[in-house]
């Protein structure tokens, strides 16, 4: 069986305008004999940093002894990490295994047509790790959402906890077409089964439209809990956490983590063991580092302005200097936040061949240009002994596939 094609067979059929159906997921999970309800869910959602607070989330529980079903998403070098067990992926077997159990309960379904819209690859890495819960026997599922929150699967399954990231501009038009309306997408993930959500602090309106989303979706039971990464207090320690701006998602996962065994009945770690677990913890394209050709890359999944100045500032911090900057942003990022980060820097952009994907917008003419095919470890002593890859997964990905750069396991 091709391992891919139960997650993609749909979503690569579907036709324009087509949109997921949460119905359709409802009756695959059915045809599984997927009780959602049967193993406690901790839901993660917002615009970015949801794959850091998944990691730190699960590896907190797995500190406090229980087996955990990590879900992420886009994966890096194989699909297999999109399901992970206690931080470590699945083997191409398992992955195969879960895959065909999909598959042939897809088959039993009603024509997409009559069921208002496809499968999403997404929401069907979800079912597949709530199906790996169950037979490795798992206390709790992490589970990152997609791109929405009311919208995606996770709904569906329905989070025992929401750890909420914050939200701004991200898929304006597409989840919303204001940031408080993207916030409420994202707020309404929470439902019947939810006892609590952990947020970052947010602005003012978002937290207005976050709070009366959680109301409505809960019937008032739930209030949001901040959690402030400013504070001396907060879990884990700096020294702790991930760097740049992915230290806050460290924070809330940790602090969601801490509250999901709260409603679990479970005791909390010691901070001695707590801090040991989290010592472990490895973000691949999160500032992560990579020898290289007698250098070294700095790889990050930077998408706009704020996010690629943090990440020049930690690469200068970390070697005094930056050589050059490897590129990689589809049209509909923040491009003209990014251009002025890297003013003065050099740079080569990398387009990818993804069909979905648009390389369009100007940049400026001193810029280079390469296609993603022509991408090795080879590629990098050509640009100096410090090079910092920036943009999309997509393109990390094949940065840390091009360094051979561990990704199986993130903790432990």
């Amino acid at each position: 069986m091709d391992t891919l094609g139960p997650f993609f067979t749909e979503w690569a059929a579907r036709r324009p305008g087509q949109v997921r159906s949460r119905q359709r997921a409802r009756l695959l999970m059915d045809a599984l004999e997927l009780n959602p309800a049967s193993v406690p869910v901790l839901g993660v959602v917002g615009s970015k940093g949801k794959g850091s607070t998944a990691t730190y989330a699960s590896a907190a529980l797995s500190a406090a002894g229980l087996r955990t079903v990590l879900v992420t998403g886009p994966s890096f070098r194989s699909y297999r990490e999109r399901v992970r067990v206690d931080g470590v992926s699945v083997t191409g077997a398992g992955l195969d295994a879960l895959g065909d159990l999909i598959e042939r309960a897809r088959l039993s379904l009603p024509p997409v047509a009559e069921t208002g819209g496809h499968l999403a690859p997404s929401g069907l890495f979800l079912i597949a790790g709530m199906l790996e819960a169950r037979r490795s026997g798992a206390d709790v599922c992490v589970l990152e959402a997609g791109a929405g929150g009311h919208r995606d699967e996770l709904r569906i399954i329905g989070p025992d906890v929401v750890a909420l990231g914050r939200v701004f501009g991200e898929h304006l038009g597409v989840l919303g077409d204001t940031v408080p309306e993207i916030a409420r997408e994202k707020a309404r993930v929470a439902g019947d089964r939810t006892q609590a959500l952990v947020s970052l602090p947010q602005t003012e309106e978002v937290s207005e439209a976050v709070a009366a989303a959680l109301a409505e979706a809960t019937g008032g039971r739930v209030a949001v809990e901040t959690v402030d990464p400013g504070n001396e207090d907060a879990e884990p320690p700096a020294r702790l956490r991930p760097a740049g701006l992915s230290a806050a998602s460290g924070v809330l996962g940790t602090a969601a983590a801490l509250r999901m065994l709260d409603v679990l009945g479970r005791p909390r770690p010691s901070r001695e063991r707590l801090h040991g677990a989290l010592k472990t913890v490895r973000l691949p394209a999160r500032l992560s580092r990579h020898a290289v050709g007698g250098g070294e890359v700095v790889v990050d999944s930077a998408i706009n302005g704020a996010g690629v100045a943090a990440a020049v500032a930690h690469a200068r911090g970390v070697w005094g200097g930056i050589d050059h900057v490897l590129l990689c942003l589809p049209d509909h990022k923040d491009v003209s936040g990014v251009v002025e980060a890297l003013e003065g820097l050099p740079v080569t952009t990398v387009v990818l061949p993804e069909s979905h994907l648009r390389f369009e917008r100007a940049l400026p003419a001193r810029w280079g240009r390469m296609r993603a095919e022509e991408l090795s470890a080879a590629s990098f002593p050509a640009l100096g002994r410090r090079v910092l890859a920036l943009g999309t997964v997509y393109f990390t990905g094949r940065v840390l596939e091009a360094v051979e750069a561990p990704t199986d396991r993130l903790f432990g």
